[in-house]
This record gives C-alpha cells, sequence and structure tokens, in this order.
C-alpha cells in the first residue's frame, strides 16, 4: 500500500513538471510569434506616427540643432575673429578652442549676471501677478450677461490681435518725453513731464506697463474659458445657501480655476522670462543698461558688443535655459504636492 502511494505521488510530480515544460514551452512560442511593444505600436498607432514624424524632424532641425550647437559654442572661446568666413573668395578657417566650462564660471561669477538675473525676476513676476490679476477681474466682469458684452470683448482682445512690434512703437510715441500723448497730457494738467524711457526707475515703470497690456488679452481669454466651464449650479447652490459674493469667489471660482490658472501661469513666466521685444524695441536696455534682461544680455553679446562674443552669448542662452527648466521643475513638484497632476 505505501509504496502503491509513493508511486501515485511519484506519477504526479513528474505530471507537474511535464506540464510545466508543456507551459514554459508554449510560452516561449507565443512571445516569439508576438512583435515586440514597439512593433505592436508602430503596427497598430502606424497612421499617427507617420502624421507627426515630420513635425518631429522639422522640431529636430529647428530646434534640437541649434540647441546642441549653441551648447558646443559655450564650451568654446569662439568669437567673430576665429570662426570660420569667407571673405571675397578667400576662406578662412575656425580656430577657437575648446575651454569646457570657463565661459560659465566667468558669467557666473560677473557681477552683471546677478544684476540682469535679479532685475529679470522682478520683471517677471511684476508682469505676471499683474497680468494674472487684471486677467482674471476682466474675465469675472465679461463672463456676466450685459449689453453690448461682445463689442467689450473685441475690444480687449485687440491688442493681442495687434501685432507685438507695432503696439510696441506706439508706445514708444506714447512715452515720448517731449511730444508724447502721455506727456502732452500731463502738461494740461500743470505736471511736468515725466521722463519715461529716460529715466531708470521710470523706464523699468513703462516696459512692465507695456507688457502687460500686451498679455492681459491672453490671460484673459483663457480664464474666460475657465470660468465658462464651472457649472452655475455650484453658484445657485452656493447663493440660495446664504453664501456672499466673496465666498462664492474663493471656494467655486478659485478652485474651479485651478487648473487653467496653473497653465497660463507657467506659460507667461516663461514668454516673460524670454520676453524680448518689448525690452528691445521700447528702451533697447537703457537708459545705460538699467532694463537688461538675460535675454537681451545674451543679444547684446552676440550681435552689439566689439568683437562679438558667441561663446558668451551661447552660455547665456544656456544659462536661461537651465534656470527655465530648474523652474519649471520645481513648478511641477510644488503642483504634485498639492494632488494636481501635470
Amino acid at each position: 500500500m505505501a509504496a502503491h502511494t509513493s508511486q501515485s505521488v511519484a506519477k504526479a510530480a513528474g505530471d507537474d513538471v511535464e506540464n510545466d515544460v508543456a507551459a514554459r514551452g508554449r510560452s516561449r512560442r507565443t512571445d516569439s510569434r508576438n512583435p515586440g511593444g514597439l512593433r505592436r505600436a508602430l503596427a497598430t498607432h502606424w497612421y499617427a506616427w507617420a502624421m507627426i514624424t515630420p513635425v518631429v524632424l522639422v522640431l529636430g532641425v529647428i530646434i534640437g540643432w541649434p540647441l546642441v550647437r549653441g551648447i558646443y559654442l559655450s564650451l568654446t572661446d569662439a568669437n567673430e575673429r576665429n570662426v570660420s568666413r569667407t571673405i571675397g573668395v578667400r576662406h578662412i578657417e575656425a580656430t577657437y578652442e575648446f575651454v569646457g566650462l570657463d565661459n560659465y564660471v566667468d558669467v557666473i561669477s560677473d557681477p552683471v549676471f546677478l544684476q540682469r538675473l535679479v532685475w529679470t525676476v522682478v520683471w517677471t513676476v511684476a508682469c505676471v501677478s499683474i497680468t494674472f490679476t487684471l486677467g482674471l477681474v476682466l474675465a469675472n466682469m465679461l463672463n456676466r450677461d450685459f449689453k453690448g458684452r461682445a463689442a467689450y470683448r473685441m475690444a480687449l482682445i485687440l491688442p493681442w490681435a495687434v501685432p507685438g512690434f507695432v503696439s510696441v512703437f506706439a508706445w514708444r510715441f506714447l512715452f515720448n518725453r517731449d511730444n508724447g500723448i502721455l506727456n502732452k497730457i500731463l502738461d494740461g494738467g500743470g505736471i511736468a513731464a515725466i521722463p519715461w524711457l529716460d529715466d531708470p526707475t521710470w523706464a523699468k515703470f513703462s516696459v512692465i506697463a507695456v507688457n502687460v497690456w500686451l498679455g492681459v488679452p491672453f490671460m484673459m481669454v483663457a480664464l474666460l474659458g475657465g470660468l465658462q466651464s464651472i457649472p452655475g449650479e455650484l453658484y445657485e447652490a452656493a447663493e440660495m445657501d446664504g453664501a456672499s459674493p466673496w465666498q462664492r469667489f474663493r471656494h467655486i471660482t478659485l478652485p474651479g480655476l485651478r487648473a487653467v490658472s496653473m497653465t497660463v501661469i507657467l506659460l507667461s513666466t516663461i514668454w516673460t522670462f524670454n520676453m524680448f521685444p518689448v525690452i528691445f524695441l521700447l528702451t533697447r536696455g537703457g537708459p545705460g543698461d538699467s532694463t537688461e534682461i538675460l535675454v537681451t544680455q545674451a543679444f547684446r553679446e552676440a550681435f552689439i558688443t566689439s568683437p562679438r562674443d558667441f561663446a558668451v552669448s551661447a552660455t547665456w542662452g544656456v544659462l536661461i535655459l537651465l534656470l527655465l527648466m530648474i523652474f519649471a521643475l520645481v513648478y511641477r513638484r510644488s503642483l504634485r504636492k498639492q494632488g494636481e497632476v501635470w
């Protein structure tokens, strides 16, 4: 009886081993017949891949190559005297050399970098905060039903439709010390003319005002779309419960706009940090260098100073990119801590 039982146990164990081996064989055969994850994705979504491939290639050429080239130049001592150039029929080869991180050490240790960085941060925070506040106020006003609402919307969006350089030149005429409309109005009221673009403090105020003028329409449209996505039943229920307008704004409007606000604040921060046209066209960084930001300083190194220093300009550009990447990562982490997905 014991021998019979042990034979049964051994047979059962043998059957289990054979079944396991057979299962592994079938699994290998199945895996060999199934394509890999990438091949399967290509086979399933080949049309989508075909559509985005040209975009990826164009972005690689327009953004990828200049970025790689800029990083490489920032590690050299390239300037207009030692880069390759052609004079008539004579071609002169490049003689610049690899210097490693020397340019980064020189730029960061230069007091000019800290000055430009501080003013760039102040300029960005001031522009984004004022633009967001005004955009939110205007969006709340235009979200209500009143006569002529469409006309007001078109009028407020108009600054966004006008090309930026046209708006900046118009404001330059308005800020003119001798013939500008603003000083004419002040003169009519017995107030002395203000040196809008000739005094460092007033010049900073002026560039912030113009950038806010250009940025409010985008902020208003984005926030207006967010307001219209908030269910009206929430406001009706809160009003029936006796909530004040401020309480409805605080507990319904602001939470309902959180997703939109996070996006527009991030985009506005990046755009303002790199807002070259307003500074350059309105003040050219002046008076002196009081309104120079990081991006205009990079432009000055590459196209204005003599000799033009391409390596230092590229170094400023890479540092700007690193600062924005650090900001985006910190911003994303803070949002994730608040439970927001971005």
